[in-house]
């Protein structure tokens, strides 16, 4: 036997015994309803309705679909499969698998540093909106139009105090959770969340389907419209499904590492996918509709929109108008909230695992020093729209170059890498027999080709449209 294939089995049997001592979730379900749970976010509720306006509603759905299955699921089980192979954080998994490649897990680590912070900002503004909601606060409830609802969100983003307190409500919270540890933070409180999630959503979804001209919104939603179809139809899908399945954030490869060897990956991961869709269509019949009844699609579905335009400015005058607003307001605002803490606690938590890698450092320690990270950047990212409204980073505000930064630039980066390292600098079969698909030649063909060759492509296109197409 040469040396290398003794280092190769003493490599393996090092990993093997360390994912048996290794803590982690309880069984499939509560795997299923973390990921799940880290999936569904504001790119969801936000991101994906305004693209399906856009582009030809159920054409966009249908091209999402394709891709989820053909690209997006297989990109799920990589990085789930380098998670539990391992049974290590980021900053562990990959050097585990090819010792040149210790450097790769700090770059991935840099990703979720920087999301979290303004994510939690954002959080803020939805614990501040259902709030306000649930009060009746002046300027936003019963307001006359999107202009007044308009003024009411600068107003309350440009302030100092506000957007700051509310953002430490949400990301203290998100610590919370995450110190309690896997099973009895992230575990439990997917369990409990992640259900109120679905019946929140199906709730509103058939509450504004049923008002009148709600149809016409629920049409345009499902029926595809080909004259809107293009190129960028496919790279708004391929962007969505990439940035909804949290791949190139370390989250996955994290939660895979506290998966059990007994539950499937392949069927973990085909759930996870298909809940993450079924929650981003349901989120389209809950918005679309609501706005083809109450509002004017082409003045909230704009091609130079945003997101929190649409959430924040453009849908709570929608509520305004609902029969009942007040009430959906605060409703609808509490799903936003449960659907942000269960992806900003995944995001926390793969930080977090780096610190406490090997026993290094203790959880509540490292959570107290994540927690001091997510203040800084947090609070720059809040001021960014106040106090340091004049800095500019790539000519945007602070909140918005992190984002940029995080979401056109580094994650594809990571995710492309990824791709390379498991297709070409590791062992032919250990990903597809971790996955389970090793004994067919068909799918180890397959999953290996899209690894190698289309993945990276597809990617490299997301970069390339993140850099210089808006879409």
């Amino acid at each position: 036997m040469s040396l290398n294939n003794v280092e190769s089995k003493t490599a393996q049997n090092s990993i093997e015994d360390f994912t048996k001592k290794k803590s982690g979730f309880t069984g499939k379900l509560g795997f299923v309803l973390a990921a799940s749970g880290s999936a569904v976010g504001l790119g969801n509720l936000w991101r994906f309705p305004y693209l399906t306006a856009e582009y030809g509603g159920g054409i966009f759905i249908f091209c999402y679909i394709i891709l989820a299955i053909f690209f997006g699921l297989t990109m799920l089980m990589l990085e789930i499969a380098i998670g539990r192979k391992t049974g290590k954080s980021v900053i562990g998994a990959f050097p585990a698998l090819n010792k040149k490649f210790k450097w790769f897990g700090y770059v991935c680590v840099i990703v979720p540093l920087i999301i979290v912070p303004y994510y939690c900002v954002i959080g803020g503004w939805v614990v501040k909106y259902a709030w306000s909601f649930l009060v009746g606060s002046e300027g936003l409830v019963g307001a006359e139009n999107a202009t007044v609802t308009g003024e009411f969100f600068t107003t309350f983003i440009s302030s100092t105090w506000q957007p700051l307190i509310f953002f430490l409500i949400f990301a203290l919270f998100t610590i919370i959770i995450v110190a309690f540890g896997v099973q009895k933070g992230i575990e439990n409180i997917s369990k409990i969340l992640m259900p109120a999630l679905a019946l929140i959503a199906v709730f509103l979804m058939i509450y504004v389907i049923c008002q009148p001209g709600a149809l016409e919104g629920v049409g345009y939603t499902l029926i595809p419209n080909f004259s809107n179809f293009s190129f960028k139809t496919i790279l708004g899908a391929l962007g969505q499904l990439f940035y909804s399945m949290s791949i190139g954030m370390c989250i996955m490869i994290t939660y895979g590492s506290y998966m059990k060897k007994s539950v499937s990956i392949k069927s973990s991961a085909t759930q996870i996918a298909i809940f993450d869709s079924i929650f981003a269509l349901i989120a389209s019949l809950i918005i679309i509709p609501a706005v083809f009844a109450f509002s004017n699609p082409a003045e909230v579905f704009k091609p130079d929109g945003d997101g929190p335009a649409l959430m924040f400015i453009q849908l709570t005058n929608v509520f305004n108008a609902l029969p009942g607003g007040r009430v959906i307001g605060v409703i609808f605002f509490v799903l936003v909230l449960f659907a942000a803490i269960t992806s900003s606690v995944s995001l926390v938590e793969s930080i977090v695992a780096v610190l406490c890698e090997d026993g290094r450092i203790k959880r509540v320690v490292a959570c107290i020093i994540v927690f001091g990270a997510i203040l800084v950047l947090g609070t720059l990212s809040s001021l960014g729209n106040g106090a340091l409204a004049n800095v500019e980073i790539f000519g945007k505000d602070i909140l918005s170059a992190f984002d940029f930064l995080a979401n056109n630039i580094l994650m594809p980066i990571v995710a492309i890498i990824t791709c390379v390292f498991a297709g070409w600098f590791i062992e032919k079969n250990i990903i597809p027999k971790e996955i389970g698909i090793d004994k067919s030649k068909g799918m180890t063909t397959y999953f290996n080709v899209i690894v190698k060759f289309v993945a990276p492509i597809c990617i490299f296109l997301i970069l390339l449209s993140g850099l210089f197409i808006k879409i």
